[in-house]
């Protein structure tokens, strides 16, 4: 029983520290106050850059440097651009203006009053800022293309019409399109012409003459979900949520110059149907109107949906209007060409169009396949036989797919965004940079040489090639950062490879540079004490970063790269310009301190602790653990943490201590780390929570042990459960937001990559399933919170339905928080409050 253990230590405790009770009013102002800083400082930094060069020996800038950004003022993104110059005087900061690029233009709808498909796209990629999101680039032409206001506009600077001095007003693209176009893309070889998906199906547009013609006919626009499985151009639930796949086509790079003057260009994309997928139901966001959203949601062990790859070729006239589009499809049916396919995980195209290039999962995430497939593989697609017979004779008899190379491990695959494929020199061999994890457990570059053998014939379909030479280019036990939009920066004139990582201590992100040529030494330019976000310029002469730690919140700034005769390398950046300066932190924010300790696993955690703001020699605090635990989330580490998890400070500045431990299975640290969770999720983390709490206690006697709160989010919240079930005795309340409660409802993509397939880990399953071990949790009431949108379409709330159910049914108290306009994550910032003082009134009251 929980009070026995916490009576007798209290003899030994010093005096023990109570949180001032305040009314749920008083708590409301607290949270307005902490949120007046956040508000000031949130999304407000630049992003994805473009450095684009000037190219005016007499002006004075170098380049000019596009970026998404939050003007002064404004609540929303947009398009903003700043000069870098050539010269600076050293002795003066100079802070580089932001200037906009759109002249008065709203690009969040109209009260914000996204569409579906908008909706559910914000939240696969977690995004919290309104207006422009994104945008494609086109560099010859200077062509810029966005989302904006439910349609899609452009607007042009730094083509060949040279650069703007003023703000423009971009044009929007008219449509006869009845809903959302989305994900829109330049044509690269043809940027007259866009892409774009209307209701499921791919779209061309010219923005010259207007016309606008429908590629492909895979949806049929009913409203009926199980009556329409099928779309062309989109990336599934599980592609988006489990393997950070957003779009489902790809233009070719370059365009065909045809003999009469016109053009063919290329899209690849994929083509889904989802038949045999189950349909769930989740509360419609319009809850007066009482209805449901159907979704095709995979469950794990139950049927993933089916896809292929199609190419669509498109002729233009000399005029650039549309002379034809034909539909492709390979010759041979892909589960034939590769079968043990489950996930098209990666696609794209060479730089000079030669190939298609795709990245292939099996299903258990095992086993990886890198394959390139010339667009000749593709023939049209046709229900006439002499047709398709006279597609097949035109194909060049030496046409086939190549797997350049392949990856297996007993642990599973992260799938990751670096393929930096050369130009072929010569027509039987391949060379490119990639990202290997499962040869050294660490995720680390390497170039690589196949040998293209031809010899494929639709009768014997295996052609692996042979591997001539696979060059390492760094190796240690840190990682090359690879996953979650990560990017790599290939100068082939000096033969460098600039990439950020993990070398110099795994809490903080750096750009480092390697030579491909003479491998060897890897160089860090960005400087140490803080973990950098970068970007580095097509010509190799500047990079901007993006940093931050635990002390100084986030300022963007840009640096000069230059290089010395003798060496290979680079010497240090020189700091050249600031786009915005590190705005200081308020008077009521004290930092977290970081910690490491060795677990008894025989790895090195580490983790952060906010001290009570209130500190008194000899006084014990209540203490909250604050968790997440999963895989691919890292949340100790040297960047600041004042925007994202604000709440953590204001709970300090009450008198709680709060403590943070990223305990095996967090990434950053490698396969083996990350893989002790293989089987077995839930039953390793709290282990190593509970250790590092210890740890703490001893190391700060402010931790009273005896009132410790754990509480997270989504896999933090299934934590908090299982923490309560696990060890009642040591912690005293669980507040668990948005949990997973039965593996078993979970999607296929993340529940078998880490926990293999039902059947072939049914203990696993039954252990790691918090709703089947109910009868663990304390009988004490006021102990256990549970917190969960309505609307939640990821981690449904079936699961909060269903552990309430169990708890129930074994007469087990809970107190149960819904929020029935949420989703996954909580936006609307009344919610945000809510659960902001919701969280501080239960401690208050019970812990």
């Amino acid at each position: 029983d929980f009070t026995c253990i916490k009576a007798g230590h209290m003899s030994d405790v010093p005096s023990q520290y109570f949180v001032e009770k305040h009314s749920w009013e008083g708590l409301r102002d607290i949270i307005h106050c902490s949120r007046k800083y956040s508000g000031m400082i949130a999304n407000k930094a630049p992003h994805d850059f473009q450095f684009v060069q000037k190219k005016d020996e007499n002006g004075p800038h170098s380049h000019r440097l596009y970026y998404l950004g939050m003007p002064y003022g404004s609540r929303e993104n947009s398009l903003l651009y700043s000069e870098i110059p050539k010269k600076i005087r050293k002795e003066a900061l100079l802070v580089l203006s932001w200037k906009q690029m759109l002249d008065h233009f709203q690009a969040t709808p109209h009260q914000g009053a996204y569409s579906r498909e908008e909706e559910l796209l914000r939240e696969r990629k977690r995004l919290g800022a309104f207006g422009i999101t994104s945008y494609d680039y086109h560099a010859q032409t200077g062509l810029f293309l966005f989302q904006a206001s439910n349609s899609l506009f452009y607007c042009q600077d730094g083509g060949n019409n040279g650069f703007i001095s003023a703000p423009v007003k971009p044009v929007e693209i008219k449509t006869q399109c009845s809903g959302t176009r989305m994900d829109p893309k330049v044509c690269p070889g043809h940027p007259d012409f866009i892409a774009f998906i209307n209701n499921n199906d791919l779209w061309i547009a010219s923005i010259k003459t207007g016309e606008e013609r429908r590629l492909t006919y895979c949806h049929k626009g009913v409203d009926n979900v199980k009556e329409d499985p099928k779309s062309a151009g989109v990336a599934t639930f599980v592609i988006q949520e489990e393997f950070d796949r957003f779009t489902g086509y790809w233009w070719s790079p370059s365009a065909v110059e045809d003999p009469d003057g016109g053009k063919t260009v290329y899209l690849l994309y994929e083509e889904v149907d989802e038949t045999e997928v189950e349909i769930i139901h989740v509360p419609s966001p319009a809850l007066e109107e009482r209805k449901a959203d159907a979704y095709r949601y995979p469950r794990t062990g139950s049927k993933n949906p089916q896809s292929t790859l199609k190419l669509a070729e498109i002729k233009t006239d000399p005029q650039g209007r549309i002379v034809s589009t034909q539909d492709k499809e390979l010759v041979v049916p892909f589960t034939s060409l590769f079968p043990g396919t489950e996930y098209i995980a990666r696609v794209g195209w060479t730089s000079d169009g030669k190939y298609g290039w795709a990245v292939l999962l099996d299903r258990s995430q095992r086993k990886l396949q890198l394959v390139l497939l010339p667009p000749e593989l593709f023939i049209l697609v046709t229900d006439d036989p002499a047709q398709r017979q006279e597609s097949l004779e035109a194909m060049p008899s030496n046409t086939q797919p190549y797997i350049i190379y392949e990856e297996t491990t007993d642990v599973w695959i992260n799938v990751h965004d670096i393929f930096y494929p050369f130009v072929q020199t010569t027509e039987d061999e391949f060379t490119f940079i990639w990202i290997n994890e499962s040869k050294t457990g660490f995720s680390h570059l390497y170039k690589i040489t196949s040998l293209l053998q031809p010899g494929w014939t639709s009768g014997c379909p295996y052609f692996k090639c042979a591997i001539k030479e696979e060059i390492t280019l760094t190796s240690g036990e840190w990682e090359v950062l690879a996953r979650h939009g990560s990017k790599i920066w290939v100068n082939e004139a000096t033969k460098l490879v600039y990439f950020q990582g993990t070398k110099d201590t795994p809490l903080e992100h750096h750009l480092y540079v390697v030579s491909y040529a003479s491998p060897g030494d890897v160089v860090r330019l960005t400087k140490p004490g803080f973990s950098h976000s970068c970007s580095v310029s097509q010509n190799f002469d500047f990079f901007v970063s993006h940093y931050s730690n635990v002390s100084t919140p986030p300022c963007v700034h840009v640096y000069r790269l230059t290089r010395s005769e003798g060496d290979p390398l680079h010497i240090v950046p020189e700091f050249w310009a600031s786009m915005m300066e590190s705005p200081g932190c308020p008077g009521d924010y004290n930092p977290p301190e970081i910690f490491d300790f060795p677990g008894k696993s025989g790895f090195q955690l580490y983790g952060m602790v906010y001290k009570p703001h209130n500190l008194q020699p000899g006084r014990k605090h209540p203490t909250v653990l604050f968790v997440y635990g999963g895989p691919q989330v890292q949340l100790v580490n040297n960047s600041f943490k004042g925007m994202k998890y604000l709440r953590l400070n204001t709970l300090a500045s009450l008198g709680y201590a709060v403590v943070v431990i990223d305990g095996r299975g967090s990434c950053q640290r490698g396969l083996e780390f990350e893989g002790a969770l293989k089987n077995k999720m839930g039953q390793v983390e709290i282990e190593d929570q509970v250790e590092g709490l210890q740890y703490v206690a001893e190391k700060f006697n402010f931790v009273d042990l005896s009132r410790v709160a754990i509480h997270g989010w989504s896999y933090g919240g299934f934590l908090s459960l299982m923490g309560l079930i696990q060890r009642p005795n040591v912690f005293k309340l669980a507040i668990a937001g948005a949990p997973v409660t039965v593996w078993m409802a979970y999607d296929t993509g993340y529940t078998e990559r880490y926990m293999d397939v039902p059947e072939n880990n049914q203990q696993g399953y039954e252990e790691g399933s918090v709703a089947l071990h109910v009868e663990k949790l304390p009988s004490e009431p006021n102990r256990l919170l549970i917190l969960h949108g309505f609307l939640d379409e990821n981690v449904h709330f079936f699961h909060t339905n269903f552990l309430v159910s169990q708890i129930i049914r074994a007469g087990k108290p809970y107190q149960l928080q819904v929020y029935p306009n949420e989703r996954h994550s909580i936006r609307c910032p009344e919610s945000g409050e809510h659960y902001e003082i919701m969280l501080l009134h239960f401690l208050q009251q019970y812990l």
